[in-house]
Formats: structure tokens, sequence, C-alpha cells
């Protein structure tokens, strides 16, 4: 009986009784331990799998939150990138202007690009011979003494208007009414300022300049200037007369060069815009020779030519 265990039951039809053999109890036994572990596992497992579930949304939101970062750097970046590709196309439009314009004032002033050259080499070269030519336009009579308004009698062969006798006229008799006023054409020394009786000018100013060109102003009515005195392109020197052997009032303006009279006319319509045609024009100066020694000269600033107004023509008159 050592291998049995008795189970009693009581229920509404009496008491029941059961023996049960130890090995079944153990089997119970066991059978139970089995499930409490596999409950016990499972539980475990299921608290595993739900931490690592946990960790893995986490890990899914932080990759979220990188890809959002990584999207809104990726607008910016295009952001970026586009303003940065408007910026170098504005900035190649600017470039395709600029050397346009560049090109006009290659064309302006007679240079020709060369093949592969760089934008910075033509502006360097553009600026070295635009400031050349400026200098000498500053050294060398050029422009007109007065406004002008046109010719009475030309550079040549003619009628004198008062001896009435064949002459070489060796300058321009340029329209101008009574106390026009006339200003230097270029840089230079007052040579002479006066009447000057035996030439016929009457007041007559001679101002020497740089590479032996000389300029003569006469039929002067007023000189406001002094010999020996300095003057710059543009100084107002005189007013205009009837001074001398002349019919009217107007300015006589000539230029020479060695003692050689040159057309003044040429000289009058001398600017950067036509620079080159005066060397086809004037043969009687050795222009190469004159420009490549003048070739390392500059004016570092330009004095411009202009109308003064009557204030200032009072002021400069006393």
């Amino acid at each position: 009986m050592n291998n049995h265990f008795t189970v009693t039951i009581h229920d509404d039809n009496g008491v029941k009784q059961f023996n049960v053999h130890k090995f079944i109890k153990k089997a119970f036994l066991y059978a139970g331990l089995f499930l409490l572990s596999i409950v016990l596992i499972a539980s475990g497992t299921i608290l595993y799998l739900n931490a690592s579930v946990d960790k893995l949304q986490s890990k899914k939101n932080e990759v979220a939150q990188a890809y959002e970062k990584m999207l809104r750097q990726n607008q910016e970046l295009q952001t970026d990138m586009n303003n940065t590709t408007h910026s170098l196309l504005a900035k190649e439009k600017e470039l395709d202007e600029l050397s346009d314009s560049l090109s006009q004032i290659e064309t302006l002033i007679g240079l020709k690009p060369i093949a592969d050259e760089s934008l910075a080499d033509r502006v360097n070269m553009t600026m070295l011979n635009s400031s050349h030519r400026a200098t000498l336009l500053e050294l060398i009579p050029s422009g007109s003494p007065v406004e002008y308004r046109g010719i009475t009698s030309k550079f040549g062969n003619r009628i004198h208007p008062t001896l009435h006798k064949k002459e070489f006229h060796r300058g321009t008799d340029m329209k101008a009414k009574l106390n026009t006023p006339v200003y230097a054409t270029a840089d230079g020394i007052v040579e002479w300022a006066g009447m000057h009786k035996r030439s016929g000018f009457g007041k007559l100013i001679i101002l020497e300049h740089v590479y032996g060109f000389k300029s003569y102003f006469g039929h002067l009515n007023k000189i406001v200037i002094k010999s020996g005195q300095f003057v710059k392109k543009g100084d107002l020197i005189a007013y205009t007369g009837n001074s001398g052997l002349s019919n009217g009032p107007h300015l006589h303006y000539e230029i020479r060069f060695i003692h050689r009279a040159l057309n003044p006319y040429y000289f009058i319509k001398w600017t950067q815009q036509n620079y080159d045609e005066i060397f086809k024009k004037e043969k009687k100066v050795p222009w190469q020779s004159l420009i490549m020694a003048t070739s390392l000269l500059k004016v570092t600033k330009r004095t411009q030519t202009r109308q003064l107004s009557q204030l200032e023509l009072k002021s400069k008159a006393k």
C-alpha cells in the first residue's frame, strides 16, 4: 500500500474514494513543474521581447529623427546650391557683359584681343593703353581751345582777308564771339603772352609743350596769364578778340612741331574715340618713336577741359 495514496471526493451522491499510484502523483508533479517552467520562460521571453521592441522603437525614432534632420539639411543644401547657381549665373552674365563692354573699349582704343587671353590681362592691357593715351592727350595739344562753333579759315593756302594777297595760312581761324573764353589744350609753359606786332597776330599767347610741340593763340582781346607761367590743360588763358591784322572777332589757333606748322584741325578733333586717326592724317610727326618714348609716362589725374561759369570767368578775369 506504500505505492498508493487515496483520494476522497465528497459530493451529493456521497463519498467516493480513489486509490492513486505514487508514480502518477509524480507525473502530475513534474507536469506542473514543467508547465510552471514554461510559464516562467514564456513570461521572461515576453518581457525580453517587450524590452527589445522598446529599444527597437527607440532606435526607429532616432533613425526617423535623423532622417528628418538629413532631409532638412538636404533641403537647406539644395536651397544653398540653387542660390549659388543663380549667383554664378548672374556673375557669368555680368562677366559676359563686362567682356562685351571691354571689347567695345578695346575696339574704341584700337586694341585687338589675343586668343586665350584672360579677362584680367585684357583689363590690365586696356588700363595701361588707355592711361598712355590719356597721358599723350594731356601733354600734346588736343581738343578745342574754345567752344567749337566751326572754322572760318582753314589751314593751308588762302587769300589773306585784310592784306588781300595769297599766303600760306599756318593755323586755323575758329569762329568765336568777342570775349569768348580760351583754354589751354595741353600742359605747358607760357613762352609769350602779350602784344606781338611783327606777326600781325595782335595780342598773342605761345605755349611751349613737351617733345617739341607749341600752340599759338592769336588776335586775343584779353590775356589772363603771364610769360613763364605753367598752365594745365583746360586752364583759362585768355579771351578772344580782334587785335592785330584781323577782319573780325575770332581765334587764330596754331600748332607747331619743331617749328613746322601742323594742321590744327586734326588736333582739335583728337580724342580717345578717334585716337588713331591723327597718326594717319598728320605725317610730319614721328608718332611711332614718340609713342615708344612716352610708353612709361603716366598722368595720375587727367584734367578735363570744361566750360567755366560766368562767376568763375569773372573771378579768373580779375
